[in-house]
C-alpha cells in the first residue's frame, strides 16, 4: 500500500485509509468481497457475529482474491468479538456457558477458520461489556491472543463514553489503537472522543458515514466542491475524512460506488476546503 492510501497505527501496522464493510451482505458476501478486492480494496472489516455478518462468506471472497494473485500480506483483515447480548441466541459462534476468556478465544479461532487465515490484522471488542471489570476481562483475553501472535493489534467499537475509553486505555497492557464508531450528529460526531484518540494515537474508523449524514451530503458547501472537482458528494466527504485522519468504512454493493470510493485518493482538498466541510460537523 502506498503512503497516501494507508495509515500506520501506533503499532506500526499499515491500515488502508478506507475499508470495505461486510455487514448485512448475507448470501452475497463472498461475491461482494471478491469484487471489492478485485477493484482495489485492501482492507476488510467483519465480525464473528452470524446475526449480522457472514464471516465465512468473507473468507471465501478473500480466498478467491488470493487465488487471483493478491498476497495475504497486502490485505488488512479485521474482525470482532461480539458479546452474548449482540448475538443471535440460535447462532452463537462460541460456548455461551464458557468463561468470558474462553468465549473470546473460541470466537477468535472461529474467525480464523472462517477467514481461512492464521492471523488477524485487527481484533475489535464489538462493544463495551456491562461493567468495566467485564470489559477488562475480555480485553485481557484479547491481549493474550496478541501475545500468541494470532492478532496484530486491538481496538473497540461502539464506544461512545469517553470515560470508558480512557479507562480502557489506561488499564490495558496492549493499548487500543482502533476505535470504530457510528459517525453522526447524535454523538456530536464524537468530537471529544476523537480528540482523545488523536492524543493517544488511536485510529478512528467511521461507519454509517453516508447513511447518517444526508444533510451534509446535500449541503451547498459540498455541492460547490462537486462542481470544482467533478466528484460526487460522497467522494468529497470521504476525502475530507481521510485527510482528517479518519478511516471510513463503506459497505456499498455497487461496483461503481466501490470504484468511486477508491478514487478519493486521486485528488486532495485544500486546507480552507477542509475547514469549510469540518464546520458542518
Amino acid at each position: 500500500m502506498t503512503p497516501d492510501v494507508s495509515i500506520a497505527s501506533a503499532h506500526g501496522i499499515a491500515m488502508p485509509r478506507i475499508l470495505y464493510g461486510t455487514a448485512w451482505k448475507r448470501e452475497r458476501t463472498a461475491a461482494l468481497v471478491e469484487q471489492a478486492v478485485a477493484l482495489g480494496f485492501r482492507g476488510i472489516d467483519t465480525a464473528c457475529q452470524p446475526k449480522h455478518y457472514d464471516e465465512a462468506g468473507v473468507g471465501s471472497g478473500v480466498a478467491a482474491a488470493l487465488q487471483r494473485g493478491v498476497a495475504r500480506a497486502d490485505l488488512y483483515l479485521q474482525s470482532k468479538f461480539t458479546p452474548l447480548n449482540g448475538q443471535d441466541p440460535q447462532r452463537i459462534p462460541y460456548d455461551p456457558k464458557a468463561t468470558l476468556r474462553e468465549q473470546v478465544t473460541q470466537s477468535l479461532h472461529r474467525s480464523l477458520h472462517n477467514l481461512q487465515t492464521n492471523y488477524l490484522d485487527g481484533l475489535l471488542l464489538h462493544s463495551p461489556m456491562a461493567t468495566p471489570a467485564q470489559t477488562m476481562e475480555v480485553w485481557q483475553a484479547m491481549e493474550q491472543l496478541c501475545h500468541e501472535g494470532l492478532v496484530k493489534q486491538l481496538g473497540i467499537s461502539n464506544c461512545y463514553d469517553l470515560e470508558m475509553l480512557a479507562y480502557l486505555h489506561h488499564a490495558a497492557t496492549v493499548k487500543p489503537v482502533i476505535l470504530q464508531n457510528r459517525f453522526y450528529a447524535a454523538t456530536r460526531y464524537d468530537r471529544e472522543i476523537r480528540a482523545f484518540c488523536r492524543e493517544q494515537q488511536i485510529l478512528y474508523q467511521s461507519f454509517w458515514t453516508l447513511s447518517a449524514n444526508p444533510a451534509i451530503l446535500a449541503h451547498a458547501t459540498l455541492h460547490g466542491l462537486v462542481q470544482k472537482y467533478q466528484r460526487t458528494a460522497a467522494q468529497l466527504f470521504f476525502r475530507y475524512l481521510s485527510q482528517m485522519g479518519i478511516v471510513p468504512l463503506t459497505g456499498t454493493t455497487s461496483a461503481l460506488h466501490m470504484r468511486e470510493s477508491l478514487a478519493i485518493f486521486e485528488f486532495e482538498l485544500t486546507e480552507a476546503e477542509c475547514e469549510a466541510v469540518g464546520a458542518l460537523l
